[in-house]
């Protein structure tokens, strides 16, 4: 990789992990939060009302507060809504330390449904109180298990915005570290009965290692509709789908463009900032911005959305590069108020008017009047538009910036543009549908024909797009997707053994090898399916699909050789007729608690419907009772093991936690116990990369051991998901 494509990876890669994983406290406190320059530029500009800047400057000073946001589908979230209400924020309410009253969280009050809330919590104050480290605890450990996301506030706006329906294709463009590619993920299952909505989210990133990270935060929702792909954003290329037996081009309904960015609006807890920002950042970085941009509203489907970000305050990299995309589009684009769309949100409309400073303290209210030997590093589109008529067209005013001292938040800039029209570019190039996907895929084209067509486009006079470059593919090599056929053979035990509905789509199943015996089997939504088919010599794709199923070497013995994998349980499930088990609230207690509970320690329903099925892969089945209230009202779905006289729940650590806490079981962490238990050996370590893989091979252990009289194999006590964890029956507490 060259010099300038490494630059142009870390320039897409900054300032946008610091708004995404918000954490506790300050820190930091030896560098000094004064920027003379900062402050004289942001005071010239006049972007804080007249009065406010001190208050403004001492927000900035001032740590961030931590910002949870509960993640997960509809129902999930709403259980785990109340356990914080009921078990944490009341007794939090009453909580004195050192004589002061501690403020209990509060929730954001234009988040949706009490989704989101901040806290001023330090990690000193939280050291100080039993109370207090549990629910720390208790957001650790779901936010490792992914139902609760620290995410700074502010960067929770976009997603909102772009109003996600589940039908919707969506591209987040620069997606890393995947906080709000999590949000677009919730909002296209909003319906938890629907396993594969008809919409889909392609998540990409420039940095190859951050794809990973994304794919981390994407494969906690265990979705099937999410695709990871690792591309530079400015030439990500475009593609193409069957559409009624014809190849197509895929717009998307919406896009996601939060564009690296210079972050001065991050200063609050990214305190290097202080030190680094000037003026420069920001003339750096708006080429990229508007490239990137640009690149998104050309694959953007007429009638769509496209919301813009970024976490900083300054004009060139917002209204700047806002103002260059509506005057490039010549009225195919424009921007939408999104005033009445979060009630509750306090923000400033964007400007109209803006100077530029160089880091030398030069000011430039106009193109006309930058010095030639500047012209490379300062360029027109960073100025306002000249023509009064056409900037009040623009509607700049609909832009949202969050100031941070209005309701202690960070620094942010939102802008929603809505398509009207193909791109002028596009529209006048092609006569026939081939010709436009000749243009869209101008990335793809020789280089001679690239060449021939932009000196067409100077001879005419006609509007063209930034020049396009070369696709190329960096990074590790990925194994490939391999979809199976409907006739596969690996289906013939697994259609029996479950009894799959016939209306299973089979051909959405992929595996990740050519060659050998498969070793995972993953499914995909059937539009994901499209697109991979159609597109994978173009397209760089780093991970997609759910895992549904698991090789068990010995399980042909018990008349399936793959087992039920827990993380596509939830889409497999509705497919599934048979090896489930319903069970009570009780019966998941003792199978999450237990080690390997006898089949007489399940309630007699459930004992009795045990009974009746055969070893092997199973469903364990909770259905909430609306006449109940006191019980989870959310259905709870867990892939287990029906040993000869034994059973138990195939279940990650972390997962286990949260449906104890949904039950009512209080889960603490023994931290004597796991460092007791780290210095042994690294059994702890291995556990945490792959839980899966454990489980895995606790079942093929137990699998064999079935065909002894009576065997039933227990694994080693120190790597039990639980361990570290007691349970108090009396007290209904998991605790050291």
């Amino acid at each position: 990789m060259g010099k300038r494509s490494r630059q142009r990876q870390k320039n897409q890669t900054a300032g946008r992990d610091s708004r995404d994983n918000d954490g506790w406290g300050a820190g930091y406190a030896d560098i000094i939060k004064e920027n003379k320059l900062f402050e004289h530029y942001y005071k010239e500009l006049g972007l804080v009302p007249e009065g406010e800047f001190d208050l403004f400057m001492e927000a900035m000073r001032e740590p961030l507060p931590a910002t949870i946001r509960i993640t997960g589908y509809k129902s999930h979230a709403k259980e785990i809504l109340h356990c914080l209400k009921e078990k944490y924020f009341k007794d939090i309410q009453e909580l004195e330390i050192d004589g002061q009253k501690i403020e209990a969280p509060q929730p954001l009050t234009w988040y949706p449904d009490d989704q989101a809330w901040h806290t001023n919590m330090s990690r000193k104050i939280i050291r100080k109180s039993p109370l207090l480290e549990k629910f720390h605890q208790f957001l650790v450990s779901e936010t490792e298990s992914g139902n609760i996301s620290r995410q700074e506030a502010v960067s929770m706006i976009p997603p909102l915005l772009l109003k996600i329906e589940p039908h919707h294709k969506i591209l987040d463009m620069c997606a890393a570290p995947g906080s709000k590619t999590a949000q677009l993920i919730e909002m296209l299952h909003s319906d938890m009965e629907v396993p594969f909505p008809e919409g889909f989210v392609i998540a990409n990133d420039v940095d190859n290692k951050r794809c990973y990270l994304l794919v981390h935060q994407a494969k906690r929702l265990n979705s099937p509709c999410i695709m990871v792909v690792n591309h530079d954003a400015s030439c990500i290329p475009t593609l193409n789908i069957d559409s009624d037996g014809k190849k197509d081009i895929l717009f998307y309904d919406r896009i996601l463009c939060d564009v690296p960015c210079s972050g001065d609006g991050t200063m609050r807890k990214n305190i290097d900032v202080w030190k680094k920002w000037t003026t420069s950042n920001s003339l750096h970085l708006h080429g990229l911005q508007l490239r990137i941009a640009v690149r998104g509203v050309e694959q953007l489907a007429v009638g769509g959305r496209m919301v813009y970000s970024t976490c900083s305050l300054n004009p060139i990299e917002d209204e700047a590069v806002i103002a260059a995309l509506l005057e490039k589009s010549e009225g195919a684009l424009e921007l939408a108020d999104g005033s009445a769309d979060l009630p509750g949100l306090k923000w400033m409309p964007g400007v109209t008017s803006w100077k530029l400073m160089t880091k030398e303290g030069q000011w430039y209210s106009d193109w006309s009047e930058v010095p030639s030997s500047r012209h490379t590093q300062i360029r027109p589109t960073m100025f306002p538009p000249k023509d009064p008529e056409k900037l009040l067209g623009m509607h700049l005013e609909r832009c949202m910036r969050i100031l941070p001292h209005h309701q202690n938040t960070g620094g942010f800039f939102v802008a929603v543009l809505v398509k009207k029209a193909p791109m002028p570019w596009n529209k006048k190039y092609p006569k026939v549908p081939l010709s436009q996907t000749q243009i869209f895929n101008e990335e793809a084209a020789p280089k001679g024909a690239s060449l021939a067509q932009e000196s067409t486009t100077k001879q005419d006079g006609v509007c063209g797009p930034p020049p396009m470059k070369k696709m190329k593919l960096f990074g590790y090599k990925e194994d490939p997707f391999v979809f199976l056929t409907e006739d596969d053979p690996v289906f013939t035990t697994i259609q029996s053994f479950y009894n799959l509905s016939p209306d299973f789509p089979k051909l959405n199943v992929l595996t990740r090898t050519h060659e050998g015996k498969k070793r995972h089997l993953y499914m995909v939504s059937k539009e994901l399916r499209n697109v991979l088919l159609n597109n994978s010599e173009r397209m760089k794709v780093i991970n997609t699909g759910v895992k549904v199923w698991s090789r068990n070497s010995d399980g042909e013995e018990f008349g399936c050789a793959f087992r039920l994998a827990q993380e596509g349980i939830y889409t497999l499930q509705p497919y599934i007729h048979s090896r489930i088990i319903r069970v009570s609230v009780e019966d998941i207690k003792v199978l999450l608690t237990q080690e390997n509970p006898f089949l007489s320690k399940l309630e007699e329903d459930a004992h009795s419907q045990a009974k009746k099925l055969g070893m092997g892969s199973i469903v364990l089945k909770y259905i909430p009772n609306p006449n109940n209230p006191a019980e989870p009202q959310c259905p709870i779905q867990l892939c287990g093991w029906r040993g000869k006289t034994s059973i138990r729940a195939f279940v990650p650590r972390n997962e286990r936690f949260h449906y104890l806490r949904m039950l009512g079981v209080e889960v603490f962490r023994d931290k004597q116990g796991l460092g007791q238990k780290r210095s042994d050996g690294e059994k702890e370590g291995k556990q945490e990369v792959d839980e899966e893989d454990k489980m895995e091979k606790v079942a093929e252990e137990e699998g064999s051991a079935q065909n002894e009289a009576d065997a039933e194999v227990f694994p080693p006590r120190d790597e039990l998901p639980w361990n570290g964890y007691i349970l108090d029956p009396s007290r209904g507490q998991l605790f050291s």
